[in-house]
């Protein structure tokens, strides 16, 4: 519903929410430092950090990128290389010690505010944060202090539905408004209106029941995970492979339905305040975030298919 009215918003949610599963990775005392605060944010996105062991903590200097809602973040965390050692750890850092850079120049989502961010020989206590990190490595035995069913998820299939969520979001609302415009548009040299067009009737049934049917993969994978976890308390490849499969399909589902109603809604769509163009530019922007990656379907064959692959970021 959100991403209805306003991608970038819903964006913002999204990322807030999976940034915030890093509180079961805190020790209690350090969580409720970094999320006690009724209004508090914590954003990250990727980038290159170093952390040099110190007395009680590390030396931290690093350059991040993409830190959806960040202007509105209280915390920032960073993923680090620690100096010497082969080993990486996302290290959090209050808001005033960083400094952002308002980089955000960008076709859509243009409300998210992703902006570079970076610390300089910033000292950061051992406590604040977590290796390996469970956004990249969800097999692998990160202490957790909170064992709730949502902190057992793999984090990147949580950020998958919520940014797929987005994407069905921002369709659904092109689509309103263009069954709205359809009962009072006549299109010059066509029919009386423009719901009376045969083309548009046939694209606007297709693209209702392809997001319809991508919104359904996406809740059915989503519910089969959670109440295998659940059950279980664990989650295999396969069901990381139905939540990706899911996903990237209705990111691109998504993007179809939007350019399909932008066409037909003819050169209405191009004015900056109607309801098309800018849900054009943020289905557009979506498909090109991580979870949108078409290449992800040759490691969906290749899992089917029984070969070995990279399923780091699946």
């Amino acid at each position: 519903a959100v991403a209805a009215a306003d991608a970038s918003v819903a964006w913002c949610l999204a990322q807030a929410s999976g940034c915030s599963m890093a509180a079961a990775y805190l020790a209690p005392e350090v969580a409720r430092r970094v999320f006690g605060d009724p209004r508090a944010v914590l954003a990250w996105g990727p980038g290159r950090g170093e952390a040099v062991p110190v007395d009680g903590g590390y030396r931290v200097t690093g350059i991040w990128n993409f830190a959806s809602g960040g202007r509105h973040a209280t915390w920032f965390g960073g993923r680090c290389r620690i100096a010497g050692a082969a080993r990486e750890r996302t290290l959090l850092f209050p808001r005033a010690e960083v400094t952002l850079t308002d980089i955000w120049d960008v076709i859509g989502l243009r409300g998210t505010g992703s902006d570079r961010y970076a610390v300089t020989e910033l000292y950061v206590p051992g406590g604040h944060g977590f290796g390996p990190d469970y956004t990249l490595v969800p097999e692998a035995d990160t202490p957790r202090f909170a064992d709730g069913t949502l902190y057992r998820l793999p984090a990147q299939s949580v950020y998958g539905c919520g940014f797929a969520g987005i994407a069905l979001g921002i369709a659904r609302g092109a689509m309103d408004a263009f069954a709205t415009l359809a009962r009072e548009k006549s299109p010059r040299g066509g029919a009386p209106t423009l719901r009376e067009d045969s083309v548009a009737q046939y694209d606007y049934g297709r693209a209702t029941t392809r997001v319809g049917a991508a919104r359904a993969y996406v809740l059915e994978a989503a519910n089969r995970l959670w109440d295998d976890v659940e059950r279980d308390g664990a989650f295999t490849i396969d069901h990381r492979m139905r939540i990706r499969m899911a996903v990237t399909h209705a990111i691109h589902e998504a993007k179809d339905a939007v350019g399909a109603v932008y066409h037909h809604a003819g050169t209405t769509s191009v004015f900056a305040s109607q309801p098309f163009e800018r849900r054009l530019r943020d289905a557009n922007t979506v498909t090109q975030q991580l979870q949108g990656r078409l290449a992800f379907f040759q490691l969906i064959g290749q899992h089917l298919l029984g070969l070995e692959l990279d399923a780091r970021l699946v």
